[in-house]
């Protein structure tokens, strides 16, 4: 008898699954596995992209050993990040099945992308608006902002952006990039940004 799974639930079985499901699973539909289950639905927490490497990959052994072998926290502020950039790398070697940025001449490569709004910049944003978030730097003649991502600047009304400034945490097309940006935004923000709280000074 065959046993017919709607997309859905193929999704969930793998991802809830145990390593002999997911085994069965990629067998069963060979080469139609990556159209049936792309990696933006294997992939949604940083748990799915661990298991998805194995225990024997080096980014995530390297995560276990900040997590558990120096107990690296990632809530004490002056850590957060350390243990950002290890999730991070975990994600996006699942997220890229195997890809890696070799750095040459022509290669393309992307990153997750973020532009800074006030809550009150948001509120006064459509809808339309605020799914799209495209929003355009307007400044002195010359603004610019150099990041540990990419490097951005505004000249004369318009915005320009650019990725001069290499990371590991690349992918290899543009809507992996996204689709990291959007899912994990909370973890870039750890890698990115020093918590508030640990900004203050002893007067405060």
């Amino acid at each position: 008898m065959k046993i017919e799974f709607s997309d859905e639930q193929l999704v969930a079985l793998y991802r809830t699954g145990g390593d002999e499901a997911r085994k069965a699973i990629k067998e069963a539909l060979g080469d139609e596995f990556s159209e049936k289950l792309p990696v933006t639905l294997r992939v949604q927490t940083f748990n799915d992209a661990e298991r998805e490497l194995g225990d024997d990959h080096p980014a995530v052994k390297a995560w276990r050993s900040l997590k558990y072998g120096y107990a690296v926290s990632d809530t004490d502020p002056e850590t957060a990040d350390i243990m950002a950039y290890a999730t991070l790398r975990v994600i996006t070697e699942a997220l890229n099945e195997g890809w890696k940025p070799q750095f040459t001449e022509g290669e393309r490569r992307w990153y997750a992308w973020y532009d800074f709004l006030t809550k009150e910049e948001v509120e006064k944003m459509s809808d339309e608006e605020k799914r799209e978030c495209r929003v355009v730097g307007r400044a002195f003649n010359n603004a610019f902002a150099n990041g540990g991502l990419v490097y951005s600047n505004a000249n004369y009304v318009s915005t320009n952006s650019y990725a001069d400034y290499g990371s590991r945490l690349a992918f290899k097309n543009e809507e992996l990039a996204e689709y990291a940006a959007k899912q994990f935004g909370d973890i870039y923000a750890d890698f990115c940004f020093i918590p508030k709280a640990a900004c203050k000074n002893e007067k405060d």
